[in-house]
């Protein structure tokens, strides 16, 4: 069976993007975006809600060919190009980079892809993350804390029916008072 890990960058009021979908608060410092960009390279299979789809694709495909770019980036876009990845929509078409489209019932997806051989898969995008929390399919969490307080926006976690116990796994200080947390669920 696959682990599927929630992992994304945070406020520390427990928020993804701010009102408007303002990321601005959440800039990495070079030692976060190495973090990132491994993370990208050790997932066998990255989960795409629509709007953190869209993000992602509207710069990564082609940004390692961009007037400037950094090694760290270029690196970043070709892994991201490379690694395996399935979006949740029912509105986007096409997709592309080494992408499959789902538009049925995400859940039932995602079961079916856990219960597959294979390398760790990632999810992303909080409210993909929701269904997969609710339905219990999460088992690790990483918390990315910005030490910024943004008043509302999309909430990191949703609203459960029950429980999830937690085992603290690691705990790493970034720069800037960046804070990782890593839990695993308790089954």
């Amino acid at each position: 069976m696959r682990k599927l890990t929630f992992a994304m960058s945070l406020s520390l009021d427990g928020y993804v993007a701010a009102p408007g979908d303002d990321l601005g608060w959440s800039a990495p410092s070079d030692e976060l975006f190495q973090f990132w960009s491994d993370r990208v390279g050790a997932t066998g299979t990255a989960l795409y809600g629509r709007r953190l789809w869209e993000a992602m694709s509207s710069h990564w495909p082609t940004a390692d060919q961009q007037p400037g770019v950094t090694p760290a980036h270029a690196e970043f876009a070709r892994r991201w190009r490379d690694m395996p990845k399935v979006v949740f929509s029912s509105t986007t078409r096409p997709v592309d980079w080494n992408t499959r489209l789902v538009t049925g019932d995400a859940v039932t997806e995602i079961t079916r892809l856990k219960a597959e051989e294979g390398r760790a898969m990632d999810i992303g995008g909080a409210t993909l993350a929701a269904a997969a929390m609710r339905a219990g399919l999460i088992d690790e969490y990483v918390l990315v804390t910005h030490p910024a307080l943004v008043g509302g926006g999309k909430p990191f976690f949703t609203a459960l029916d029950n429980w999830v116990n937690l085992a603290l796994r690691e705990t790493r200080t970034f720069p800037g008072g960046v804070l990782l947390t890593r839990y695993e669920t308790r089954r």
